[in-house]
């Protein structure tokens, strides 16, 4: 499905007379609703999707349900004129219904880059009528992160992190090249320790041992740190990997870490501080 970008006038005409465009708006994706309160726009969000936690107030908001698994009924219910959605976003057949429901429904991009950051904002912006705000929130973003990986690029060290994203049933489902997680790690100065594929996929024992990673790195997924890690070391292949044997696990909030918004400056300092120290 090809996906429509628009370019919104300074007002739409609506059943009872006229409205601003974007007045009812529906954000899809944990970044895309950290941007718009970013820009100072969100209140213009009548919804969000289950994965947009930040900031804390955003949760107020009524939640359409997962990104990947929305429901048209629960959208439609909410009479949205603008839908900001994330890159992958769906499933198709929800999109479509939107689409023909007339609903302006921009896809914002999803590359995990410093520039990627700063074209989401730009997206954001012009979809909101605000782009003027954007740019300005895109300059300081992109200057934000160069000195945060000046900052990291500094220490001299290359650990190696392996990002595990589950360990359910004993399987351990790590990221391999192109994913955010390992644009991150080289963001904050270390190296991805899986680069045989791309995505995220599960991993034999050897190939775990073969990654030898300095350092594990998993989502906070709001339970205790001690018992996440001993879900991890409870997997005999990632016991015995330096990381394991030197109890090197960093735990970091997955839209923090991985979402590649206004906040990702920070979150590679404070990666680069978990696995280098201070």
């Amino acid at each position: 499905m090809t996906f429509k970008t628009i370019v919104f006038a300074a007002a739409l005409t609506a059943v009872a007379g006229f409205t601003q465009a974007g007045e009812r708006v529906i954000s899809i994706g944990g970044a895309v609703t950290e941007i718009v309160y970013a820009l100072g726009e969100q209140h213009r969000l009548v919804a969000r999707d289950t994965t947009s936690s930040f900031p804390e107030v955003a949760e107020d908001l009524p939640d359409v349900g997962y990104m990947r698994r929305l429901s048209p009924e629960g959208v439609l219910s909410l009479n949205p004129d603008l839908i900001l959605a994330s890159e992958g976003s769906g499933p198709p057949e929800t999109v479509a219904l939107l689409e023909a429901a007339s609903i302006d429904y921009v896809v914002i991009p999803d590359d995990p880059s410093a520039e990627g950051i700063a074209e989401k904002i730009r997206a954001i912006g012009a979809a909101l009528g605000v782009s003027d705000k954007a740019e300005a929130l895109a300059t300081d973003v992109l200057d934000r992160i160069a000195a945060a990986q000046g900052t990291a690029g500094a220490i001299d060290g290359n650990a190696r992190v392996l990002f595990v994203l589950s360990t359910q049933n004993g399987r351990v489902l790590a990221s391999g090249t192109n994913t955010a997680a390992s644009a991150v790690i080289e963001m904050a100065g270390g190296t991805n320790a899986m680069t045989e594929f791309e995505g995220y996929k599960p991993l034999t024992d050897e190939a775990i041992l073969a990654a030898a990673p300095d350092v594990i790195l998993a989502m906070d997924r709001g339970e205790n740190h001690d018992t996440a890690t001993e879900s991890l070391m409870g997997v005999p292949a990632l016991a015995v990997t330096p990381a394991g044997q030197n109890g090197r696990i960093v735990h970091m909030d997955g839209l923090y870490l991985l979402g590649f918004g206004p906040r990702t400056a920070d979150a590679v300092l404070d990666l680069n501080k978990a696995i280098y120290g201070s």
